[in-house]
């Protein structure tokens, strides 16, 4: 992959935050959210997906041209089978609406969503990117639509058109579905790990990627954020980027290949006790 996308999910903060944040965002689109939640582990094991696709994600990022094509291959054969109709309206998407894995504007959102979470997370808790870096960071990430199957001339054509699709994007028509309510809180406030320090690291985790969140996705997802929230945020960033001068690289930088399987095992050992993240009778309401 890329050498600025690569230097840029190299660091853990960064693939610790940005999938939680992009999935979040994501579920502000209704027919992309219903497309995504077709699969009972989206809808009810909504961690252990996560933690899959950011595996899949590294696996691109960092593995070998061999390993890489491996993964695509084996998303193009699950998103054959991703295609249906909202069976409800949502807002201004009227039930009957269709989604389609390889359907373009899907495509290029899904892409997007990780792409803005990429550099959020990064000039949030690294440091900020100069220009050429953000253009850099940017063609990379659409180029990693196009491994995916997403047209290219779909894509805002540079860094700086994207910044401001993005921003019309959230400012326009957005409607979060009362089952992505649900999920979406969850994830923002429950990563399944087990008691303990990692708990603890996870609960500023999820204070950060809540505090990313454009203000709007906030409200959305009744959120709530008081001017406590932001000046905890910001010290917590503050301390996170000031890390980086006594972390040694070996622990700084790398996959996240450890936490995602702490994440599956603890999310699974919750389902055994009949205590799964997403409850299903909220789900049905």
């Amino acid at each position: 992959m890329g050498s600025t996308l690569r230097y840029v999910q190299s660091h853990r903060v960064v693939g610790q935050t940005y999938g939680q944040r992009a999935l979040i965002m994501g579920a502000t689109h209704p027919v992309a959210y219903q497309g995504t939640s077709q699969s009972s582990l989206a809808r009810e094991q909504p961690f252990t997906r996560l933690a899959h696709t950011a595996r899949i994600f590294e696996t691109i990022f960092f593995g070998s041209r061999a390993e890489a094509d491996k993964v695509l291959a084996a998303v193009r054969t699950m998103h054959s089978r991703v295609s249906g109709v909202l069976d409800r309206d949502a807002d201004r998407w009227p039930a009957g609406t269709p989604y389609d894995a390889f359907d373009p504007d899907l495509m290029l959102w899904t892409m997007a969503v990780l792409a803005d979470s990429s550099r959020v997370a990064f000039e949030t808790l690294v440091r900020p990117l100069r220009r050429h870096e953000r253009e850099s960071l940017w063609q990379d990430w659409v180029r990693f639509g196009e491994l995916f199957g997403m047209p290219r001339e779909v894509a805002p054509r540079s860094s700086g058109d994207f910044e401001r699709w993005m921003a019309d994007e959230i400012a326009g028509p957005r409607y979060v579905m009362p089952e992505a309510l649900v999920v979406g809180r969850a994830i923002a406030h429950d990563t399944p790990v087990p008691p303990g320090p990692v708990r603890a690291g996870i609960q500023v985790t999820n204070h950060l990627v809540i505090g990313m969140l454009p203000p709007r996705v906030r409200e959305l997802f009744d959120l709530a954020w008081s001017r406590r929230d932001e000046v905890r945020f910001r010290a917590e960033a503050r301390a996170v980027r000031s890390s980086r001068k006594v972390v040694p690289k070996a622990i700084a930088r790398g996959g996240n290949r450890t936490l995602f399987d702490m994440v599956i095992a603890t999310e699974k050992h919750r389902i055994a006790r009949g205590r799964p993240t997403i409850d299903p009778a909220a789900l049905a309401s």
